[in-house]
C-alpha cells in the first residue's frame, strides 16, 4: 500500500523531532501506534465479516467447484477413466484372455531355451575339465598360448 523505505522514515522522523520536540516525540508514537492498531483491528473484522457472509452465501462451494471444473489435468483423468470404463466390454475381455495365453506360451518357450541353455553349458563345462575329449561337430579348438618372452633387463 504505502511504499516508504529507511530513508523516507528518516527523513519523517527528523522534521518530526523538530516539529514536535523531543519531550513530545513518545506520545506521539504511542498515539499513532494506538491509531495504526485501531486500523488494522478494523480491517481485520471487515475482512472476517465478508468470508462469513460469503460461507453462509455458498460462494465458497462454488468458487472449488469451479477450481475442480477448471483443472486440466483431473478433467483429463475424469475423461480417461470414463473411456477405460466404456472400453471394457466383451472384445476387450476376449483380447485379455487370449493376451494371457500368449504370455503363458512366451514364459514355457523361454524356460525350454533357458534349460537348454543350461544344459549346454554343463556339457561345455564337462568337456573343458577332461583334457582328451573329443570336441563337439563344428567347433575349433583354441589355439595355444605362449608365455611372453622374458628380457634381460626384467631378469
Amino acid at each position: 500500500m504505502f511504499d516508504i523505505g529507511g530513508t523516507e522514515l528518516l527523513l519523517i522522523a527528523i522534521v518530526a523531532l523538530i516539529v514536535v520536540g523531543p519531550k513530545d516525540l513518545p506520545g506521539m508514537f504511542r498515539t499513532v501506534g494506538q491509531f495504526m492498531g485501531k486500523a488494522r483491528r478494523m480491517a481485520r473484522e471487515f475482512s472476517n465479516a465478508m468470508n462469513a457472509a460469503a460461507d453462509e452465501a455458498g460462494v465458497k462451494d462454488v468458487t472449488e467447484t469451479f477450481r475442480a471444473a477448471t483443472n486440466p489435468s483431473k478433467f483429463g483423468m475424469d475423461k480417461v477413466k470414463e473411456a477405460t470404463d466404456l472400453a471394457m466390454g466383451p472384445e476387450t475381455q476376449a483380447l485379455s484372455e487370449k493376451r494371457k495365453e500368449q504370455a503363458e506360451a512366451i514364459r514355457k518357450k523361454s524356460a525350454e531355451m533357458a534349460e537348454a541353455r543350461l544344459a549346454k553349458e554343463a556339457e561345455l563345462a564337462e568337456g573343458a575339465r577332461a583334457p582328451n575329449a573329443p570336441l563337439p561337430e563344428g567347433e575349433v579348438p583354441a589355439p595355444a598360448v605362449e608365455p611372453a618372452p622374458v628380457r634381460k633387463d626384467e631378469a
